[in-house]
């Protein structure tokens, strides 16, 4: 294969796959982080928050079982392979569910908006994939750093997984499945969500596409020759890659990352056309508009500090167990329900 494709264009090919899973996943199965918060605080329904669960189990489950058999190396990863900040993660996810509150989506709703004709969620994926890279090597990074450090390297695996194994005695791989089938199982545990088999079914294709890309870049540096990264979908920083491609292609080249964003695009655009949804949509409230830019700053600022954000540290994160993900996926939640009820029903005294 490495004839024929670069090793960059093939995990640009695994990030375009799983993609356009996800795309689908958003515009066909309503797979949305925002909206599942939604629903939970102000509809009183946790369908479209179990769907998450669900994709969670799976991609925890197949992740392990992967690894068990030497296709995925999970020390190999960000998550586990970095030393984690809980102060970091704490800060980064409030910082980004409150703006994400603000703008009506995350980076990942943004592109599944795009795709589906919001020229809203435009100037949102514009705006926040700036402000990553502002915080990651602009003038937000002298802050940062001063604030927070440098990453550095893990001195063990920084995974929930690892350290039960080690009191437990146990397999980390038996432990991690067994976490995964109990999150799966608490997802499944009602009548009615098993009435839900879409639901189901587009929750399951987001755990399966979270774990291809997994499999997927550590087939390539397996096999290639170039220090490729193990990686899976996020959606911060990698926007901002992306736009960064279409900047500099002629001396550039692409990467999982533009790949994965490329293919939530078309997965939003075939879903939004298969669903007959897609239509042009702009705003016309200024200060709407002007809300929607701070949310995409914050998103984009938060996203950095917690190394990830809804999509990277609720999903690929907590697909190989690391310690910052329920952590960072709380905090998330958190900053989110700050938001919504600022918007709701503005910063009244609590009864």
């Amino acid at each position: 294969m490495f004839d024929m494709l670069s090793e960059t264009a093939i995990v640009a090919m695994v990030g375009l796959i799983g993609g356009i899973a996800l795309g689908l996943a958003a515009r066909l199965g309503r797979f949305c982080t925002l909206g599942a918060l939604e629903d939970l605080y102000y509809g009183g329904s946790s369908i479209r928050l179990r769907m998450w669960g669900i994709a969670i189990g799976v991609s925890i489950i197949t992740t392990y079982w992967l690894s068990s058999i030497g296709l995925v190396d999970l020390t190999a990863t960000l998550y586990l392979s970095t030393a984690w900040n809980p102060l970091a993660s704490i800060l980064g996810g409030i910082v980004f569910g409150y703006g994400m509150a603000l703008a009506g989506n995350c980076g990942f709703g943004a592109l599944s908006r795009l795709g589906g004709g919001d020229i809203r969620a435009f100037l949102i994926v514009l705006v926040l994939g700036m402000s990553a890279y502002v915080t990651i090597s602009g003038p937000l990074a002298y802050f940062r750093i001063w604030a927070f450090g440098v990453e550095t390297p893990a001195l063990f695996p920084a995974s929930i997984a690892v350290a039960l194994s080690h009191y437990l005695g146990l397999s980390v791989y038996l432990v991690g499945i067994s976490i995964g089938i109990a999150i799966l199982s608490a997802s499944l545990g009602s009548a009615q969500m098993l009435r839900q088999r879409a639901v189901v079914f587009w929750g399951a294709i987001v755990g399966l596409a979270i774990t291809s890309g997994w499999v997927g870049t550590q087939w390539v540096a397996n096999n290639g020759f170039d220090a490729l990264p193990v990686v899976t979908h996020t959606f911060s920083a990698p926007i901002g890659e992306s736009l960064i491609y279409l900047m500099t292609a002629s001396g550039n080249s692409v990467s999982f990352a533009t790949g994965s964003v490329l293919g939530v695009l078309l997965g939003a655009l075939a879903g939004s056309l298969i669903k007959g949804h897609f239509r042009w949509e702009a705003c016309d409230d200024p200060r709407e508009l002007g809300r929607q830019i701070l949310g995409a700053s914050l998103m984009g600022i938060g996203s950095v500090l917690a190394l990830g954000c809804s999509v990277g540290q609720g999903l690929s994160a907590l697909s190989v167990l690391a310690y910052s993900a329920p952590v960072t996926l709380t905090s998330i939640m958190i900053g989110a329900a700050i938001g919504l009820r600022q918007l709701i029903q503005g910063f009244r005294p609590i009864a």
